[in-house]
């Protein structure tokens, strides 16, 4: 049964799709996970969702209206170039509106939502070779994006002052690395669902960067996790009929655990040497028992 459908076509496109997904997710994973934009992923990829069910009710594809609402709400959150809990206030108000807006036009909408509703989950099965097409071009523009920008942007993502002090355009980055999530997000809710974007985007990312501080390394070992776990999600869907997002996130995860280990076994002997080198150097004395 398992070898019988791996010769489908249909598996093929999910093996293309998963592995162009991954490659874009784990990419800029890295820079979102440094600049702390974990939940700036939520609110993109809900508003995604937004997207979708606005276009329903005009009658346009949902995945044009995901890509719209989402490359939306990433302007607007580039545009406000906020951090920290001045930032997560305003993505959470962004959000409530946002998913409110989004309950009003799945109520006005007349028909079945099967289509915006299956972005929930995720449907990499069911991609079809144009929509593997358009993945493949929104990944081009993302990559293309991030090698034109690689240097400033890892600059203004790991110390923004000294980037700005030094002439960096911190804010027109800010907003092109939301544009570029944005886009990401989209993507990666063909593959995985609005509900569990986290775990291409966020997941490998993290994993990468407790192994090593290394930028490159740990980008290159970001799309390694990101492709590991989609590919070994969809063949292992193939073999149990469970479904394909559980297996992505459950591998994904299981490689950031297995990072955190990796990284707490390294530091304990790190510091168990340092402590061996102190005791070592340290002076002796020598009591007299009086």
């Amino acid at each position: 049964m398992f070898t019988s459908l791996l010769a489908q076509h249909f598996v093929h496109t999910a093996l293309w799709s998963g592995a162009v997904v991954a490659v874009v997710c784990g990419t800029i994973g890295v820079f979102v996970v440094t600049r702390g934009m974990s939940f700036a992923v939520h609110a993109i990829s809900e508003l995604g969702f937004t997207g979708a069910a606005g276009a329903l009710v005009v009658g346009l594809d949902p995945v044009l209206g995901m890509l719209g609402g989402s490359l939306l709400v990433g302007l607007v959150l580039g545009l406000l170039s906020l951090r920290g809990r001045e930032r997560d206030s305003a993505i959470g108000a962004v959000l409530a509106f946002g998913l409110g807006v989004g309950v009003l036009f799945l109520s006005l909408y007349q028909g079945y939502a099967t289509e915006a509703t299956n972005l929930l989950f995720g449907s990499v099965v069911g991609v079809s070779d144009a929509q593997l097409r358009d993945l493949a071009i929104v990944a081009a523009i993302v990559l293309a994006g991030v090698a034109v920008l690689y240097r400033p942007l890892l600059f203004a993502s790991v110390d923004p002052e000294i980037a700005a002090a030094r002439g960096v355009p911190v804010r027109a980055l800010s907003v092109a690395v939301f544009v570029l999530l944005a886009l990401t997000t989209a993507e990666a809710i063909q593959v995985v669902g609005v509900l569990l974007v986290l775990t291409l985007v966020i997941t490998p990312a993290a994993a990468a960067q407790r192994l090593t501080g290394r930028p490159a390394l740990a980008l290159a070992l970001s799309v390694l996790v990101a492709l590991a776990s989609t590919e070994g999600g969809i063949l292992l869907s193939l073999a149990q009929p469970w479904p394909t997002s559980f297996f992505i996130s459950a591998l994904s995860f299981a490689a950031y655990l297995a990072a955190r280990l990796v990284d707490a076994r390294r530091s304990g002997s790190l510091r168990r040497a340092a402590q061996k080198r102190f005791s070592s150097s340290a002076p002796r004395r020598t009591w007299a028992v009086r």
